[in-house]
């Protein structure tokens, strides 16, 4: 996996490209002659609002996490897979690795991650200087999130394709193409004219809940030390997972290009479960605590009784 921060600013801007939809003014043009809701402004509203409540879950919500890594998009078998759970600690995501079967596979080893994660809650619970200045950072990132967001509002021309099944639902389909009079603010949002894709959005709810993003030129990165090239892909999934909250529950990226001179492939999948509200610290810290009493009290147990 190339560490970068570029590359990450890439995928975040390719995200959030698709998953803000038509903002604001931007042209919606139906491909039948007619949009699909009267009041289009209305569901746009409702797009933008829950995209932006799905970035702050990201603070509130666990999740496992399987991450597979293959050498080709199209190979069956990853190369690599790993199991984390994804813990919100206030000021950041703790990472616990799992077994294959998303079970601990050593407990000692789970019980001192447990209690490290304890400790964190507690800072991130505190409200002293180090507190405030790292909470400052957190929403920092989540401004540049908005930004992102925001940027869209000029960005990009979508069309209106039509409406397709999944399971018991309806989604509404639409091309995303960059708007040629879009003017770039900065490197992040200079991105958005080399990618288009589509975007599918329940039909009940107005939630955003696939988008598919394909690089169309290739994108500098790092001070042009990096590059992703033309053709790179990004694809994600969404089901709401509560009233009015839509997660991820699968992410794709297909990337190629160059680090410095060395040639770099990325094909990478994301499978999301097991969402969990476990609150900001002051509502977590009694969970972890619960979790970890529950986890002594069955080492304590004698064997045949566990």
């Amino acid at each position: 996996m190339v560490r970068m921060a570029g590359f990450r600013l890439l995928l975040l801007a390719l995200v959030l490209s698709a998953s803000a939809l038509a903002q604001g003014p931007a042209p919606l043009r139906a491909g039948d002659g007619s949009a699909p809701d009267a009041n289009v402004r209305q569901v746009i509203n409702q797009v933008i609002d829950g995209v932006k409540e799905a970035e702050r879950a990201q603070y509130l919500y666990e999740r496992i996490e399987r991450v597979e890594t293959r050498k080709d998009s199209g190979d069956k078998d990853p190369q690599k897979a790993w199991v984390s759970r994804m813990v919100p600690a206030g000021t950041g995501i703790a990472k616990i690795n799992l077994g294959p079967d998303s079970k601990p596979v050593d407990s000692d080893y789970y019980r001192s991650e447990l209690d490290r994660l304890l400790k964190a809650l507690t800072w991130a619970a505190e409200n002293g200087p180090q507190q405030r200045d790292a909470y400052l950072k957190v929403q920092k990132k989540q401004k540049d999130r908005d930004e992102l967001i925001e940027a869209i509002r000029n960005a990009f021309i979508f069309t209106y394709i039509g409406s397709e099944p999944r399971g018991d639902r309806t989604l509404l389909k639409y091309r995303m193409e960059p708007d040629p009079t879009f003017k770039a603010t900065n490197r992040a949002t200079s991105i958005y004219a080399k990618v288009k894709g589509f975007v599918w959005v329940d039909e009940a709810t107005h939630q955003m809940a696939r988008v598919q993003g394909e690089v169309t030129e290739d994108i500098s990165l790092g001070l042009f030390l990096a590059k992703i090239y033309k053709g790179s892909k990004f694809l994600q999934d969404r089901y709401e997972i509560a009233p009015g909250l839509w997660l991820p529950s699968f992410s794709q990226y297909d990337f190629d290009g160059r680090k410095f001179f060395t040639s770099i492939s990325i094909h990478e999948k994301t499978f999301y479960a097991d969402y969990k509200r476990v609150g900001p610290p002051a509502e977590a810290i009694p969970r972890i605590q619960s979790e970890i009493a529950q986890l002594d009290a069955m080492k304590a147990k004698p064997a045949a009784d566990r």
